[in-house]
């Protein structure tokens, strides 16, 4: 019996992916046995007990390498784990840098390398754009009002505030795009990405990249409803050919390795690569319930086996996000609170 630890079990207002890959485990294998990895005692995923076995809380990565592979050290020594599925972006480099000191201890991970996580970056999209023979938008990198002013006139309204890692806000004016361009630089700092906003079906790909080119499945999707965070509410499956061989020609070009979503806006002609995620989405359980279970063959490429490659899928499929209610003990949130794990 496999035990796998996976984080971003915040199934809050802006999910993160942890409660999908915790379902998707559980249906490729009954027996398996989920560790939750929280950074607070309020995230749902902590009392979803059906789902995830045990949970313990993590300390934030801002607070160093060391502390948080000591965590997952305690973890492993006093319960044993298999392998670990990180799910967020601030988490990944630690994960990344640490993949050898946690394969020496018998965890299993399957990661982009550092290179590849750089990719993330927006401005690094225009060249991976153009390596793959797709489109990016317009995009002005800024570092002051001034040149913030240069690019909206250049761009014309509406255009997208971006941080270089996180963060994206439609502005509509010049009001608007210097109150998010505030809003960004104060939490994540210079520079700051201008682009303009390209009229199109916005479409995400989901896939597991093998590390040598291929991949073990793709699902393809068209946002129908998003929140006011950017979430993806309800979707369709969808086979748009040009986009899906986008996304392999991406898992080609850069030899990807693990999880990926790749978001992009189609139009009628081109496709146009707005970002790329190097982890699962907060929706990937959808891929799981149309056929495709890529947490699972990314476990299954972890532990070493040879994971399942068909990637058949039904297009026209629906995916709706509900939001539902939970009520249990105090004794589990107090545990948790004193003693860090449950």
């Amino acid at each position: 019996m496999y035990k796998v630890a996976v984080s971003g079990i915040n199934a809050v207002d802006n999910p993160g992916p942890g409660v999908g890959i915790a379902k998707s485990l559980k249906e490729g294998d009954r027996e398996l046995r989920v560790f939750g990895l929280a950074y607070d005692a309020m995230e749902p995923g902590i009392y979803m007990d059906w789902l995830i076995d045990k949970s313990f809380i993590m300390p934030y990565p801002s607070e160093g390498e060391e502390l948080f592979l000591n965590r997952l050290l305690y973890i492993k020594e006093k319960y044993g784990f298999d392998a670990v599925i990180p799910a967020l972006d601030a988490e990944l480099p630690l994960f990344i840098k640490g993949a050898q000191y946690l394969e020496n201890l018998g965890i299993k991970t399957f990661l982009p390398t550092q290179e590849q996580f750089n990719l993330r970056a927006k401005d690094k999209l225009p060249e991976v754009a153009e390596r793959i023979g797709v489109k990016v938008p317009k995009t002005v990198v800024v570092t002051s009002y001034e040149e913030l002013s240069k690019a909206v006139s250049e761009l014309g309204f509406p255009v997208m505030i971006k941080g270089i890692f996180y963060k994206a806000y439609k502005a509509q004016n010049m009001a608007q795009a210097t109150a998010y361009f505030n809003s960004i630089v104060s939490e994540w700092g210079y520079p700051i990405i201008v682009q303009e906003v390209v009229s199109g079906e916005e479409m995400n790909v989901v896939g597991v990249g093998d590390g040598e080119g291929g991949h073990f499945g793709l699902v393809g999707i068209k946002k129908l409803w998003i929140t006011s965070l950017g979430k993806i509410w309800t979707g369709v499956t969808v086979k748009n050919e040009k986009l899906l061989e986008a996304a392999e020609g991406f898992v080609s070009a850069y030899s990807w390795r693990g999880a990926f979503e790749f978001e992009c806006v189609a139009t009628d002609s081109d496709i146009y690569l707005i970002e790329i995620n190097p982890r699962f989405p907060a929706w990937v359980y959808f891929s799981t319930g149309v056929g495709v279970n890529l947490p699972y063959r990314l476990l299954q490429a972890a532990l070493g086996v040879e994971p399942e490659r068909s990637w058949d899928y039904e297009a026209g499929k629906l995916y709706v996000r509900y939001t539902d209610d939970l009520v249990t003990d105090m004794d589990r949130f107090q545990k948790i609170i004193t003693s860090g794990e449950v």
